[in-house]
């Protein structure tokens, strides 16, 4: 089950990217963006980092909403995608082509988030790495937003679905997923299919447990974690099937 330690770099091209910028319909990043303005108490005017952005859409909708946004991603066509839209939209927003774990800002942002499924890429020290630039780009007191699944929530729903197919636009892809406990991390074999076209890839995530998250997020700065379970809002607890976790630079 090996996996290679900068996966990410090939994973993110071809028909993946297909699936980047069509997995999520425009009502759920509306409904995404609603949430980031409720659970961190944002105000429009508020400066606030994306990272990684990927395609740009949830930054582009934070940016409709009076937001001044910053979108940071290592993937050069995936930012071009962005920009593009962003010009035809007639939308400021400064996307900025780089590597997520070492951000160049100090004390520059009201507001992160990192969201969808974006954390948990590296090793350890790589992921602690990015906990700690976001904190240090934050004001103090500044807010970050960041969801992932964790080791708790995760290990039953890969036992009781395995493989999983997921359209996205006039693609369609095929999930196969299970567990590393040697290293730790979620694998999953990705093949997406598009009319005569198939490609082959391998996703990889490290799966922490809400309390070594948390102690990651307290080392980096972090404090005053507020634990969702959905974008509805309800508190995180047993049974909750994803988290979203607020929380504050000390």
């Amino acid at each position: 089950m090996s996996v290679k330690p900068e996966w990410w770099r090939n994973f993110f091209s071809g028909l993946a990217l297909d699936f980047v910028r069509n997995a999520r319909s425009h009502e759920i990043i509306e409904e995404e963006a609603d949430f980031v303005e409720s659970a961190l108490g944002l105000a429009p005017g508020a400066k606030a980092l994306d990272v990684p952005c990927g395609s740009g859409r949830l930054s582009l909708t934070l940016a409709g909403r009076g937001f001044r946004v910053t979108g940071v991603d290592f993937n050069g066509e995936l930012l071009a995608s962005a920009r593009r839209e962003a010009a035809s939209l007639g939308l400021d927003v400064d996307f900025r082509q780089g590597d997520m774990a070492d951000l160049p800002w100090l004390g520059e942002f009201d507001a992160a988030v990192c969201l969808w499924n974006s954390f948990g890429y590296f090793d350890d020290a790589g992921n602690a790495a990015f906990l700690e630039a976001v904190a240090r780009a934050l004001k103090p007191g500044g807010a970050f937003l960041m969801d992932t699944p964790l080791l708790e929530t995760r290990l039953g729903e890969i036992e009781g679905e395995e493989r999983v197919w997921q359209p996205a636009g006039d693609l369609l892809a095929l999930e196969e997923r299970r567990y590393d406990h040697e290293t730790g991390r979620e694998v999953s074999d990705w093949t997406f299919i598009k009319g005569g076209q198939r490609e082959h890839k391998r996703f990889s995530l490290r799966l922490y447990t809400y309390r070594e998250l948390t102690a990651m997020l307290d080392g980096a700065g972090f404090g005053n974690h507020r634990a969702f379970g959905s974008l509805e809002g309800e508190q995180f607890g047993m049974g909750s099937p994803w988290l979203y976790l607020a929380t504050t630079k000390s």
